[in-house]
């Protein structure tokens, strides 16, 4: 697993990539951290390139949602497909984020 966060302009992006399981949910968390730091900017997590997220990614995603939304900022996830959005639907998280 792998998060590379990119600034553009007034926003950042975060690209994910791999698998965030139960070993790589800590240094994901780590990665969202940083971007929790700026969560009063406008954040994109691109998941094109994740393949597959646990309890404990998903519980990230919905804290980093949580800090965007007490900040004033906003938090969005592009290109879900495949196992991710399937993971996303069977949990509910997918009524949750704004997905585009």
């Amino acid at each position: 697993m792998n998060i590379e966060i990119k600034q553009q302009n007034d926003s950042y992006v975060g690209i994910l990539y791999g698998w965030i399981d139960t070993a790589e949910a800590p240094q994901f968390l780590e990665g969202l951290k940083s971007l929790a730091v700026n969560a009063d900017k406008n954040i994109e997590l691109d998941c094109e390139k994740l393949e597959y997220i646990c309890s404990l990614g998903l519980r990230g995603l919905l804290q980093l949602k949580k800090d965007s939304a007490a900040k004033g900022g906003s938090l969005v996830l592009t290109h879900v497909e495949g196992e991710v959005k399937k993971i996303l639907a069977m949990t509910g998280f997918i009524k949750l984020f704004d997905i585009r």
